[in-house]
Parts: structure tokens; sequence; C-alpha cells
């Protein structure tokens, strides 16, 4: 099994069109044809069906993939470890939740980029149900997910802080004005929530669950600030990190609701494939951002109670 076949079998995996998948690895199509012909004779099963023009990855390809994947990623940052021996550079491929990529990570990634200017960090979308599989594949190197027990056997993780959770909403809410707010108390209640697989909203699925709680309507948004905007207008109540709504709080623009159910609380992590050789670019990522946010922790806590309460 030769690199250049796995290159190639990896840009048509993505491409899912010879003629496309050619032209980026600068060969003829002919030639595609040929490799990867070779690569299915060795492996003894077809890796991808041609129906016409159409191709698609046979149930064999897709088991290949992340293999083939993680391969050439191995390949790849070793000739980047030998040749720029231990100073952290090269691509780093990150995923965090919106309100830890805005309010948590600036920070840290300022002083990151200061110190590691050859390191090229790119954030992609954080999507809950593809996190596992492009950790994997190699497609990412790091995950920020919020979650109270990583439970995936084949990542290894660092616990960073917990995040206060609130409910909240316009000043004027009915149920800001209550010394406490149960979970029956939102029975019939209109909901501003993330969309499902989000830890924090599935801790407050499962608490309405439990008691048999029916909101009045729930509208689930992919946006934080679209949920806040909501807010502003009096659309209903919200569910965010504190530090999400800490300004805001302060402002008095928003009241928190006092709640007396079970905490919705959650504990911040960081992940990565544990069969991933862990980069110069990662060690120091990780460093960095495991301190910063351990310092950052206690007082962002005492700013978000006291916002609650005033």
């Amino acid at each position: 099994m030769e690199v250049r076949q796995l290159q190639i079998f990896r840009t048509l995996a993505e491409e899912l069109n010879f003629t496309r998948t050619a032209e980026k690895v600068h060969t003829v199509q002919s030639n595609v044809t040929a490799q990867i012909k070779a690569l299915e004779e060795e492996l003894g099963v077809p890796l991808f069906d041609r129906l016409g023009r159409k191709v698609t990855l046979t149930d064999a390809g897709r088991r290949f993939q992340p293999f083939a994947e993680q391969a050439l990623t191995a390949m790849e940052q070793g000739e980047r470890a030998i040749r720029n021996g231990a100073e952290p550079s090269g691509p780093l491929r990150i995923s965090a939740p919106e309100s830890q990529l805005t309010y948590r990570l600036p920070q840290v990634l300022r002083t990151f980029r200061k110190r590691f200017p050859n390191v090229e960090v790119a954030f992609r979308p954080h999507m809950d149900d593809t996190l596992a599989i492009e950790l994997e594949n190699g497609k990412l190197d790091l995950v920020i997910n919020m979650c109270d027990a990583p439970n995936n056997p084949a990542h290894k993780s660092i616990r960073l802080h917990t995040e206060r959770i609130s409910l909240f909403g316009d000043p004027t809410h009915p149920l800001t004005k209550r010394r406490t707010v149960k979970p029956v108390d939102l029975a019939g209640q209109t909901l501003l929530l993330t969309e499902a697989g989000c830890g924090y909203r599935a801790k407050l699925d499962r608490v309405l669950a439990l008691q048999n709680v029916r909101p009045g309507n729930i509208t689930e948004f992919s946006s934080v600030e679209a949920m806040k905007q909501c807010v502003c207008v009096g659309m209903g109540l919200a569910l965010l990190p504190a530090i999400v709504v800490a300004r805001e709080l302060r402002q008095h623009r928003f009241k928190a609701l006092h709640w007396a159910g079970p905490s919705l609380d959650i504990a911040t992590h960081i992940l990565w494939h544990k069969d991933k050789w862990v980069s110069p670019a990662m060690a120091a990522f990780l460093e960095l951002v495991q301190t910063h946010l351990e310092e950052d922790e206690q007082p962002e806590r005492h700013l978000a109670i006291a916002g609650s309460f005033r």
C-alpha cells in the first residue's frame, strides 16, 4: 500500500468525482483510476461504487476511510515534527461551542498567537453528533465540549472548569420577580433554547421530563446572540451559561431566575483522540487553555452570582 494511493483515496472519498480528484492531486484521471484499482485489488474489496457518472463509497470504503485519514495525518505530523523540531507549528484544528469561543477563548487565542505565530489555528463548527467521528478521522485535533463527564473510551480529556447555567428573561417577565422558581413553574412558559444535543439543554430537558412539566412553546436557536436578542424583546425565558449574559445582568437588561430545581451547571472538558500523536502545537494549546481557564474560573463565578441577584 503506497502513500500516493491513500492520498488519492482520501481526495476521491471527499470529492466523489474522478475529474475533480485528478485536478486536486495534480495528475490525470486515468492515473486516479489505476491507483484506486490497485488499492482495491490489494485490499480485496471494492472501495467505490461507480454507477454511470455517480461515484459513492461502498461500506468497505466507509470503514477504511478513517484509517486512511489517520495514517496520512500521522505521517504529515511526523514530517512536521522532524522538519520543525519541538517548536509548535503547522495546523491546529479545534471545535468549540459558540459560548466558549466568544466568551472564554479570545484571550487564550491572543496569547497563543503571540507566543506561537507559526501555528495555524482553525476553528470548526461545533456539531455534537459528529465530534467523535471527526476526532477519529483526524479532521479535528481538539474539541472543547460541555458535558458532565466524557464517556467515550477512545478519548482523553482534561476538565477545565464548571459553567454556571442560568435561566433568565427580561426584567418584566413574571418569573423573574419570584423568590424561587421550580421546574413546575416552567409549565406553559415559552423557552428559548439551544439545539437538541447541547449538554446543558439536555439537563433541563431531563429535569422537565422527570417532573412531567410541559413548556408552552420551545424555540430552538443555533446562535446564543440571537437568543439574547429575543429575550430583549420579551419572547420568553432563555437558558445559557452565565458568562454569556454577565454584561446584560450587570446592566439590568436581563434578570436571572432564582432557580430552585436541580442544578443545571455543567463541566467543560477539552478532548482529543487517545491514539493521536500530541504535537507540540496541541501540547502548547492544552497547557495554555488549562492554565488560563482554571485561573479565570473563580472570579467569573463570583461575577455571575453577583449579577444574578441584583
